[in-house]
């Protein structure tokens, strides 16, 4: 036994441990949040190259086309549609770049010039400012008919044969005031070609034909109408004359110095194509021993001296031309009085005369 004199050992007690130091604790989470901070920067960057990477243009190379917004296209419509064309490279970053631009709700319906060489951006601009209208192009041709253009009318969706067949027969004289009372649209709507939007009204179309012969009509023909005697309504009524005679515009201010020739004359026109209107018939249709050309009616050039009660057609600028700018005399200063188309052989001929015995001889040797 140990002596209550002597110590006792003392219990073994721990080693205290070593607290780490504030800044030593400092470094270690600043350190973790700017490997954080780098990771996210590194993530953002790398977000921010494939989102424009995703909006660049799909080509370098400018391809020009159109792209149709049909309605009820939503902007996610809009996105995948483009894709599906390739003018974008991913609609769904383009769903979010339209979200972010507040253009997802503004896209209309309509035609869009777009190509692949555009960036998204571009695309996005374009799609704002609204699409064209679709169109439908009628084309109407130098010498068309009344009947003629409402057929080609009726072959739109803008308006069913009956509505054109109303306006064409009945204008509005308030509106369309060049056309008199009780005359219809024929040769007052100009030859031309025409992109009308499917959205139109027949009547604003007829509008707009109408306004294209308006141009025809401007001060200086105005002027040489005054001049020569001549009302609008005349100038058409043998303008539409004069087309359906030519075959070919060079042949024009020939006739029209013929026509205007025997109307100073008080001569008969006699003109073949003004007969065949007024029996509604196609030239070619016209029988001489059936007693075509004998049945009087208001377009019988040849029953009736001037010019017919209208229009037969609907003329061209050359023919519109030609009645204000006649060739009325050959080398020798002669009055031109007759012509006719003929063949020798098998080329075709226009033969211009003076007087009845030339003329008489011409029909023998081209005619007969």
């Amino acid at each position: 036994m140990n002596s209550p004199l002597e110590p006792q050992d003392s219990p073994t007690l721990p080693e205290p441990q070593t607290k780490p130091r504030p800044k030593r604790r400092f470094r270690r989470v600043l350190t973790f949040l700017t490997s954080l901070l780098i990771v996210a920067l590194i993530l953002v960057i790398a977000a921010r190259q494939y989102i424009n990477r995703e909006l660049s243009p799909v080509s370098s190379v400018r391809q020009a086309g159109e792209f149709e917004v049909l309605p009820g296209w939503g902007g996610k419509r809009v996105a995948l549609e483009l894709e599906r064309s390739g003018l974008i490279r991913n609609a769904q970053i383009f769903g979010y770049y339209l979200q972010f631009k507040d253009l997802d709700t503004q896209i209309g319906e309509g035609l869009y010039d777009l190509d692949p060489s555009m960036s998204s951006a571009e695309i996005a601009s374009a799609l704002a400012k609204g699409g064209k209208p679709r169109t439908v192009r009628i084309v109407i041709p130098e010498g068309f008919r009344l009947q003629d253009v409402a057929q080609r009318l009726s072959q739109t969706s803008i308006a069913d044969a009956g509505t054109w067949d109303s306006l064409l027969h009945y204008p509005d004289h308030s509106v369309f005031s060049l056309i008199p009372e009780g005359s219809s649209f024929e040769g007052f709507l100009f030859p031309a070609s025409y992109d009308i939007p499917l959205k139109s009204a027949a009547f604003e179309v007829l509008k707009q034909m109408y306004a294209r012969f308006e141009q025809e009509l401007s001060e200086e023909v105005k002027t040489e109408l005054a001049d020569q005697g001549l009302s609008v309504y005349d100038w058409v009524t043998l303008a539409s004359i004069i087309q359906a005679e030519a075959a070919n515009a060079s042949e024009m201010p020939i006739i029209a110095g013929v026509f205007r020739n025997r109307l100073d004359l008080g001569m008969a026109l006699q003109s073949d194509p003004t007969v065949a209107y007024g029996l509604q018939k196609d030239l070619p249709e016209l029988s001489a021993p059936a007693g075509d050309f004998e049945i009087d009616h208001p377009w019988n050039t040849y029953t009736r001296a001037g010019l017919p009660a209208g229009p037969i057609d609907n003329p061209g600028s050359e023919a519109l031309y030609a009645v204000l700018h006649p060739q009325r005399q050959n080398e020798n200063s002669q009055d031109y009085l007759y012509f006719l188309h003929g063949f020798d052989g098998d080329q075709k001929v226009f033969r211009p005369n003076t007087d009845l015995a030339g003329h008489n001889q011409d029909v023998a040797r081209y005619l007969r």
